[in-house]
C-alpha cells in the first residue's frame, strides 16, 4: 500500500513577516516548506525549526530575489533539496512572496537606482524566477503571486512599488492563461497595510501611521501578519482549484 506523498509549497522571503506566517500557517495544515533567505541564514533555520516542531519539514535556500542571473542556479538546488528531502522532483505549490519596500518617495522624488531595485526585486525577479520554476511544479499545483492594496488604491509615495506590483497582476492572468493546459491555478494575493518589518516597519512602529490605516480599514485595525499567513493556506490547500486568474485582495477593507 502506497501512501500519499507530502505536499510541498516553495515560498520566497519565506524567513520573515508574511512569509514566514504563510509557512507555518501552511505547515500547520500538513504543507512541507522550501523557503527562501536573502540574507539572515540564521533566522530562516528558526523557521525551518518551527516547522519541523510542528511535525513537518521544510528546508532553507538562500535566494537574492532581485538577481536573476541566479535563478538557474537556484533552481537546480531546489532540484537537489527535493530530491534529497522528499524523493520527489516538483512542488505543489509556488508563493512569489520575496519583496522589499524603499523610503516614501515621490514621482519627482524616486531615483533611478530605487526604481531599478523595485522593478529587479518584484517585477522581473517575479517573472523570471517563475519561469525558471515552472518545469519544477507538477501538473495540476498551484502558484500564488504577491501584490499589494496600493495597485488598487492610491497613497502619494508609492508610485514605484505598486507599479511593479500592477505588472504582478497582469502577469498573473497570463499565466492563469498559459498553464491552464496544465491544470496550474494562478492567482494573486494582494495584502493590505500590515504590522510587521517591512518598508522599515513604518506600520508597525509609527503610532500615527497605524491609527491612520486603522481608521481607514473596515474591521478597524491594520493587518497582522498571519492575516495573511491564513490567506495563504486557505487558497493553497482547500478545495480552491477553480479559483484561477483572480486578484484576491487581503486587506480588511481598506480604503472601500
Amino acid at each position: 500500500m502506497t501512501t500519499n506523498p507530502s505536499r510541498i509549497a516553495l515560498v520566497t522571503g519565506g524567513s520573515r513577516g508574511l512569509g514566514r506566517s504563510a509557512v507555518l500557517r501552511l505547515a500547520e495544515r500538513g504543507v512541507d516548506a522550501i523557503l527562501t533567505y536573502r540574507s539572515n541564514e540564521a533566522e530562516a533555520h528558526a523557521v525551518v525549526r518551527e516547522v519541523q516542531a510542528l511535525g513537518r519539514k521544510a528546508v532553507a535556500l538562500q535566494l537574492d530575489a532581485g538577481d536573476s542571473k541566479s535563478f538557474a542556479a537556484f533552481a537546480d538546488r531546489v532540484k537537489a533539496a527535493l530530491a534529497a528531502t522528499w524523493q520527489r522532483q516538483d512542488v505543489d505549490y509556488l508563493v512569489n512572496n520575496a519583496g522589499m519596500g524603499v523610503d516614501h518617495a515621490t514621482v519627482a522624488e524616486t531615483t533611478e537606482a530605487q526604481f531599478d531595485l523595485l522593478m529587479n526585486v518584484h517585477l522581473k525577479g517575479t517573472f523570471f524566477l517563475t519561469q525558471k520554476l515552472l518545469p519544477l511544479i507538477r501538473d495540476g499545483g498551484r502558484i500564488l503571486n504577491t501584490s499589494s492594496g496600493l495597485a488598487r488604491f492610491t497613497l502619494p509615495g508609492y508610485a514605484a512599488y505598486a507599479m511593479m506590483k500592477g505588472g504582478v497582476e497582469v502577469l498573473t492572468r497570463y499565466l492563469a492563461k498559459e498553464l491552464g493546459g496544465r491544470g496550474i491555478a494562478v492567482n494573486t494575493l494582494a495584502p493590505g497595510a500590515i504590522a510587521t518589518d517591512f518598508g522599515g516597519g513604518r506600520v508597525r512602529d509609527n503610532a500615527q501611521l497605524n491609527a491612520f490605516v486603522a481608521s481607514q480599514t473596515a474591521l478597524g485595525r491594520a493587518g497582522v501578519p498571519d492575516d495573511i499567513g491564513n490567506a495563504v493556506a486557505a487558497l493553497l490547500t482547500e478545495p480552491n482549484g477553480w479559483i484561477n486568474a483572480q486578484r484576491i485582495e487581503v486587506s480588511g477593507g481598506m480604503f472601500i
